[in-house]
Formats: C-alpha cells, structure tokens, sequence
C-alpha cells in the first residue's frame, strides 16, 4: 500500500497512437504502489495522447493524474484551450516543464513555464473558470540553485539521479518550502544510459551498474525499488517521481512486496 508519508509519483508511457489499452494496464498495474501518475507532454519529442486526455482516463480508473504540459508546442491561447478542457474534465495538477527537443519541425515560442504558471494562477480570477476550483502546478529542476520564481510553484520535480549522495546533497544546499520530489528512473540498458547521459546534463551512471544493466536487465529495476526505499529513508523528500519505463510490472511487483 502507498505510504501516505511518502508519496510515489509513477510516469506512464503515453500512447503514440489512439489506443488506450497499454495505459489502462499500466494504471492498474501501477495502483498498488502509486499515490499520483504522471502523464508526459509529447514525450520525447514525439507526438502523443494529449496528456490532460490520459489525466481524465487515469481519474475515471479511480487515481490520481498529473498531466505534463510543455512550453516548446504551445502559444498562449493553446495553453488556455488545454486548461478549459482540464477543467471540464476534473483535472486540477499539473508539471510545468520546457520540453524535449522535438524530433521534427521546430518549437513555438510565445510561452516560457513562468509565464505558465502566472497563465494558471490568472485562470482562478477569470469568469471562464468559475467553480473549476484552483490548479495545483509543479516545476521540473535540475540538481543546482533554483530560480526565485519557481518558489511560485506549488510542488518540484527534481532531475532523475542514479545518486543517493547527490540528491542530499543538492537538497541541503537549497531552501524550498513546496514538497520536492526526487526523480528516480530505471536503467534498462547500456543504450539508455548512453542517452541520458547525452541528454541530461551533470547526470552520473555508475559504471558498475551500467555492468550491471547489460548482464541481467533485473539489475536497473532493482537499483531503482532500493534507490526508492533509501530516498524514502532519509525523509529529506514529499516522495518520488518514478520513472519505470516499459519496466513496471517488475517495479510494482518489487516494491508491492516491500512497501
């Protein structure tokens, strides 16, 4: 059962096509160990489900959604189009972030995540929203100083770390009066982390756990469910943002026996 003191986030991987039995499945695999689920904003740079669409499927499962928005595919009037439909689907949390490069074409530039969140805190004074109730947003940051104005958000996503050391340290080094949560993912392969390390700035992979990774793929899951149990240890964090990729049966197995 999820530890209320603790919250576990699970991202989903979001549908490139318009199905939404692989979603279904993962929420209801997932269950018994999240509290929220993430949905990603057309993740990777490639085109998905609308993530405020997925949010509304994962609530009528009976949990609890976070939709992605990103700044890089949205002018202001798209943001405000996707927040009407958020409303009138009963979706109130966001994550706010700045988006993947996209794959094909290029960004829109009329929106920044500040002016986001200044876009939803305006949404609670205007008519078009009355009785919708106030939106909860969340920020993504990475493991150094965080801007004044991301103090705004109500909740932070830290950058994933394979680093227990790190992320305390990080955490010391800060004063943020939201919940924060740590982002935990799981290595699937030499490849992925390859990736990440060209995407992520300042990311660290242990050598040995790459190793690790390329003999016995179990290995990235079970460094992810014990980097989970040992964040949860040291109560610096509101919980974790779990990205098991196409890993989540094993994850919600591994941690359904633990937690």
């Amino acid at each position: 059962m999820p530890d209320h003191d603790f919250d576990l986030i699970c991202e989903i991987e979001p549908p490139t096509r318009p199905d939404l039995k692989r979603v279904r499945h993962q929420i209801g695999v997932m269950s018994p160990i999240a509290d929220s689920f993430l949905i990603p904003d057309n993740h990777i740079g490639r085109a998905t489900v609308s993530s405020v669409a997925v949010a509304h499927e994962v609530q009528a499962m009976g949990a609890s959604g976070i939709a992605c928005l990103n700044s890089r595919d949205r002018n202001v009037l798209g943001l405000q189009r996707d927040l009407l439909t958020a409303a009138a689907y009963g979706v109130r949390r966001f994550l706010f972030v700045y988006g993947d490069k996209p794959t094909s074409g290029g960004r829109t530039s009329d929106l920044t995540v500040r002016t986001m969140i200044e876009q939803s805190r305006a949404a609670a004074q205007d008519p078009r929203f009355q009785g919708a109730g106030q939106f909860q947003v969340g920020v993504a940051t990475g493991l150094r100083p965080i801007p004044t104005w991301k103090h705004e958000a109500d909740f932070a996503f830290a950058q994933v770390s394979f680093s227990l050391e790190a992320l305390i340290r990080w955490r010391e080094s800060i004063t943020l009066d939201i919940p924060i949560f740590a982002g935990v993912m799981v290595l699937a392969s030499p490849t992925m982390a390859r990736n990440l390390a060209a995407s992520i700035p300042d990311i660290d992979i242990p050598d040995a756990l790459v190793q690790a990774v390329d003999q016995d793929p179990q290995a990235g899951v079970e460094a992810a469910c014990d980097q989970v149990l040992a964040i949860r240890a040291t109560g610096a964090f509101a919980g974790v943002h779990l990205v098991p990729v196409s890993r989540y049966r094993q994850v919600a197995a591994r941690l359904e026996a633990v937690l």
